[in-house]
């Protein structure tokens, strides 16, 4: 045994430096990106800032400490989020189970015995230990490729969390700026109807004096009644939001605090998408695509090693101490145990699945790319046009309150009817809501352009 050692010795630190990796080693692939997003009124000098929008923490996006409060608590309890937490958990136990088949493998047992025969005159007690040890040389590499695609997916694992912890703050805030919305529309709402009662009130006095008609109230009474068939479905839609934000936060459905109302919500004065070389690094999905391409370029060093002859070492050390009584005798018994080996296995056939899998993942990750892309270049154009519907809404509910004002003048004088006054009130009505919605699309559209950017998950 003792001359053989230096033998054992000399294999192993030749496997340890003269191994080698078959397989392709990994190189991130060429893709053709635009030097410039698409959007309808920035310039390509605009669009070259290397500062990006999304380079912020989302607390200095959604400044509203409420909202800033209701991320907080969605990111400590919301479920999803918890279950991506443990999917690395499981991912990291996994690399460290691969990676320790690069080590010897040693198990040791003990087994102790004892008896005694015939009239009690013959007594006997053994302890037995054994140790086991095999190594499986990895000359071409094949456990540390295998190595390799573990942490790949690993790596993967943490950026899908990434990928949750991006949805889950966006989510929440664009939840938010909708229930901030329906409030804003409950409140225009219930403030048309209490105008409206006046109105009809006011109506009513004019026909007790002779100078309204009974028609002129029903025209009235007709608006009110619009009005009022609203607010029961706007409360119904604020329940259900309340609901949605409250799974998202962990929680039962429950009623929602709020903060700033949408009209005092701030705005930043301008969104740079930054350089879209940046969008690659940025966006955890695109890195979690990379890393299943990683992951499946590996596989195919695993795949290739198998070509290759596996030689694996075993070992294995014990011994016997035993003592055992005759009448009044006692002996007692020494043995010892070893014995060494080494197993050479190569493979006959194996299948080339592994190489179709390395094609869909690198078409998976240049699809991730371009679909990125494709939601930043959205969501830039969405939130241009949103802000740009707002401010001409604002323009409509403005010239429709002065027209109002006018035609209820007009009225009071003589010269038209109630029908041009209630037309105005309509039309106002229903402007003032479209304005609420407007809003809340602005406030919406640039939550979607922080995510498509990528922006929050870095913290």
């Amino acid at each position: 045994m003792k001359n053989r050692a230096p033998f054992i010795v000399v294999v192993i630190a030749a496997a340890l430096v003269l191994g080698c990796k078959v397989g392709p080693n990994y190189h991130r692939p060429i893709t053709q990106t635009p030097s410039a997003y698409r959007d309808f009124s920035e310039t390509p000098e605009v669009q070259a800032q290397t500062a990006s929008f999304a380079d912020l923490p989302w607390w200095q996006v959604f400044k509203d400490p409420q909202l800033q409060e209701l991320i907080r608590t969605a990111l400590k309890q919301n479920y999803d989020l918890q279950l991506a937490t443990e999917r690395i958990n499981a991912a990291r136990a996994a690399v460290a189970v691969t990676r320790s088949s690069l080590f010897p493998q040693v198990q040791g047992s003990g087994n102790f015995s004892g008896g005694k025969e015939g009239n009690f005159q013959t007594r006997s007690n053994f302890l037995t230990l054994a140790g086991d040890a095999a190594f499986q040389l990895d000359l071409f590499g094949k456990l540390r490729r295998a190595t390799e695609a573990a942490r790949a997916q690993l790596l993967a694992t943490e950026d899908a969390r990434q990928t949750v912890i991006l949805t889950l703050v966006s989510d929440v805030a664009s939840d938010y700026f909708a229930l901030l919305q329906l409030d804003l529309q409950l409140q225009i709402t219930r403030n048309t109807v209490q105008t409206q009662q006046d109105s009809v009130k006011l109506t009513n006095l004019r026909v007790d004096h002779g100078v309204a008609t009974k028609l002129d109230v029903l025209q009235a009474q007709q608006v009110l009644d619009t009005a009022n068939a609203q607010v029961p479905d706007l409360e119904r839609q604020i329940a259900q939001e309340e609901n949605a934000i409250s799974i998202l936060l962990g929680n039962y459905p429950q009623a929602v605090p709020r903060g700033l109302p949408l009209v005092q919500q701030p705005l930043p004065p301008e969104v740079p998408p930054g350089l879209p070389s940046s969008l690659i690094e940025r966006r955890p999905d695109i890195r979690q695509a990379e890393q299943f391409l990683v992951a499946a370029n590996a596989e195919i060093g695993v795949a290739k090693a198998q070509f290759f002859p596996q030689i694996s070492l075993t070992g294995s050390a014990g011994g016997v101490i035993g003592r055992s009584s005759a009448f009044s005798s006692l002996q007692t018994t020494q043995l010892a145990t070893w014995a060494y080996g080494a197993q050479v296995s190569q493979p006959v056939f194996t299948g080339g699945a592994l190489t179709g899998n390395l094609q869909q993942a690198l078409i998976a990750y240049r699809q991730s790319i371009q679909q990125a892309f494709g939601d930043v270049s959205n969501a830039l154009i969405g939130y241009e046009k949103f802000h740009q519907v707002r401010v001409r809404q604002e323009d409509s509910v403005a010239d429709l309150r002065e027209s109002v004002r006018l035609s209820n003048m007009r009225y009071k004088g003589g010269t038209t009817t109630y029908l041009e006054v209630l037309d105005g009130q309509r039309s106002l009505f229903a402007a003032e809501l479209t304005l609420a919605q407007a809003q809340g699309s602005e406030y919406q559209s640039l939550v979607q352009l922080y995510k498509a950017l990528g922006g929050g998950w870095q913290q």
